[in-house]
C-alpha cells in the first residue's frame, strides 16, 4: 500500500465526486463523533450527501446466462470521470473474456456511498444472485470521520449478509489521510484486515495499487483512475478474486 499522504487527495476528492454525482441526495447523516476525529476536515475536502438506496443502477434484463460478477462499491468503482466503458468493472469484463473466464461483470458502483448506503443496498444485490461479489467501500466513511465501530460494523453486515446467502465476495480497501491521527487511522485500516480474516475473504488492501501517483493513470483530480489507470486496477482485482473464479474449459 502506498503511504498514507499519499492517500491524502485521493480520499478528499472521493467525497467530493459523491457531491457532484446526479444519483445523490441529500439525508441526515449524524453520527456520534470518534475520539480519534479531527476537529475540522483536511484542506480542500467537502463532506457529501450520501445516495439515496433508489438511486442505485438497476442491471438491464439480459439473455447472457453467464454468471453474475458484481462489483459493489463507491466512485472508485462506479469509473467517475471516466467515459462509459472506461470503469474498472469495463475492463474486468474484457480480462475476465481473454481468459475464457465465463462471467458477466455489473457494475453496482455509486459515488458517494458511505459503509451505510453500501448495507442498504446489498439486499438488491443479493437479489441479482450474483456467483462472487467485489465490495469496496469505507473511503467516504473516514473522510466525514464517522465511528470506526459504525464503519466496521456496516461493512461486517455486508459481509455477513453475503455469506448468508452464499455468495462468494472479496474485499478492496483503501487508507486514509495522516490529519486524522495515527489511532484513527490504525483502527481504520485494521478494519480490512480484521473482517478479511474473520470471513477469509481474498483482500486487496489499496484499490489503486501500482495506478496511484502514475503518470497518465490518474485524472487531474489525482483521485480517480483514469482508462489507463483503469486497465491496471481490473488486472488488480482479477489477480485478487481468480482463486474464487471457475477455471475455463479446455477447448477441444
Amino acid at each position: 500500500m502506498r503511504s498514507l499522504g499519499l492517500s491524502l487527495i485521493l480520499v478528499a476528492a472521493l467525497a467530493a465526486s459523491g457531491c457532484r454525482a446526479k444519483q445523490d441526495t441529500t439525508q441526515n447523516t449524524s453520527a456520534a463523533p470518534d475520539t480519534h476525529t479531527p476537529s475540522s476536515l483536511p484542506s480542500g475536502a467537502t463532506v457529501e450527501p450520501p445516495t439515496d438506496v433508489d438511486d442505485a443502477p438497476v442491471p438491464q434484463p439480459s439473455s447472457d446466462k453467464r454468471p453474475l460478477l458484481v462489483c459493489f462499491g463507491d466512485s472508485l468503482t462506479a469509473g467517475h470521470g471516466t467515459d462509459p466503458g472506461q470503469s474498472y468493472p469495463d475492463y474486468l469484463q474484457k480480462d475476465l473474456d481473454a481468459h475464457n473466464l465465463a462471467y458477466r461483470v455489473i457494475n453496482q458502483g455509486i459515488s458517494g456511498n458511505t459503509t451505510k448506503d453500501g448495507l442498504e443496498r446489498v439486499d438488491r444485490v443479493i437479489a441479482l444472485h450474483p456467483a462472487l461479489v467485489v465490495v469496496e467501500f469505507g473511503g467516504n466513511d473516514g473522510l466525514r470521520g464517522l465511528r470506526i465501530e459504525d464503519t466496521r460494523a456496516n461493512l461486517d453486515a455486508i459481509l455477513a449478509r453475503l455469506r448468508a446467502s452464499n455468495t462468494r465476495f472479496a474485499l478492496a480497501g483503501i487508507s486514509l489521510p495522516p490529519d486524522y491521527g495515527p489511532d484513527y487511522i490504525q483502527q481504520f485500516q485494521a478494519t480490512y484486515t480484521v473482517l478479511a480474516k474473520k470471513y477469509s475473504a481474498p483482500l486487496l488492501p489499496f484499490l489503486l495499487q501500482g495506478v496511484y501517483g502514475v503518470d497518465g493513470m490518474m485524472q487531474d483530480d489525482r483521485t480517480h483512475a483514469t482508462a489507463r489507470g483503469n486497465q491496471v486496477v481490473a488486472e488488480n482485482v482479477l489477480h485478487l478474486i481468480q482463486p474464487l473464479l471457475q477455471k475455463p474449459q479446455r477447448r477441444s
